[in-house]
């Protein structure tokens, strides 16, 4: 069985890059130059704030296996638990960029944890391999550290079953007598009485309907910029309908009202596979 070997330089360097371009900071960051654990005291942010760590490599087929951690300085932390949405958990605001750095290094990340620097760096600097790279601001200055303590997984050794278990198991195949299975039977259909009391016992069920205008993705970097007065784009052009949604299912579109100075929703399309019968039954009323 072969030792799981250290990823190369490329791949870490890869790695500490998509790190950086999912960090939620408010300038662009570079990743520099990979470095041994020895090298942490020049790569760290001069003001670290905060740490957040988390396993790779946990699930099946995983290319690496191992810890991926990021230290971001105070500043950064500050502007998460102060930022215009209310105060952000820095592990799942971080959580994006340690899943990119694993999937750069084909693998996936479990859920983060946000601990001391000081614990994250005694977690991780004793690791053999162990790779430091500082994120670097584009106007210079270390804004975070990336620390990669990751192993490439050795691939298993196929398993070649010897004759006489090749012969065991072709005669315990023929000894399974071959079993017809029989078709499941068919459901009774339910008679129009059994339907309709069916639908009576739903008719005072409340549900949820929403009426939706439009929606747009923003990264984490977006959303902390985020000010009073500014315009947030849907996807949506002005004057589409809205979407009317039951349990957040699109049954219907229309058009905003106001109607006793509330907000409204005048019904133009049915939306499903049973637009037609709907239709049909609103002409003959």
């Amino acid at each position: 069985m072969s030792t799981p070997t250290a990823p190369s330089r490329d791949q870490i360097v890869a790695a500490a890059s998509a790190l950086a371009a999912a960090l939620p900071v408010p300038s662009e960051l570079i990743a520099g130059t990979p470095g041994p654990a020895a090298s942490i005291g020049v790569a760290l942010p001069s003001a670290p704030g905060t740490a957040v760590l988390a396993t790779v490599g946990g699930e099946p087929g995983a290319a690496v296996t191992g810890d991926v951690a990021v230290v971001v300085a105070g500043d950064l932390v500050e502007a998460l638990r102060e930022s215009p949405l209310g105060q952000l958990d820095v592990a799942a605001a971080v959580q994006p960029a340690l899943d990119a750095a694993a999937a750069a290094l084909g693998a996936a990340a479990a859920p983060a944890n946000e601990l001391s620097v000081d614990l994250a760096l005694d977690t991780l600097l004793d690791r053999p391999g162990v790779q430091v790279v500082p994120l670097l601001a584009a106007e210079g200055g270390t804004v975070a550290t990336a620390l990669l303590a990751v192993a490439e997984v050795a691939a298993p050794e196929p398993v070649v079953p010897t004759f006489d278990e090749q012969m065991a198991a072709a005669a315990a195949a023929a000894a399974i007598p071959q079993q017809q299975s029989a078709a499941p039977a068919a459901p009774r259909p339910l008679s129009e009485p059994d339907r309709r009391h069916g639908l009576e016992l739903l008719r005072d069920v409340e549900m949820e309907v929403t009426v939706e205008l439009g929606r747009t993705r923003m990264t984490v970097r977006e959303l902390l910029s985020l000010s009073p007065g500014a315009v947030v784009e849907l996807d949506r052009a002005a004057g589409s309908p809205a979407d009317l949604l039951v349990n957040g299912t699109l049954i219907a579109r229309g058009e905003v009202v106001v109607v006793d100075e509330d907000f409204g929703i005048r019904i133009t399309e049915i939306v499903g596979p049973h637009a037609g019968a709907d239709a049909a039954a609103g002409g003959a009323a």
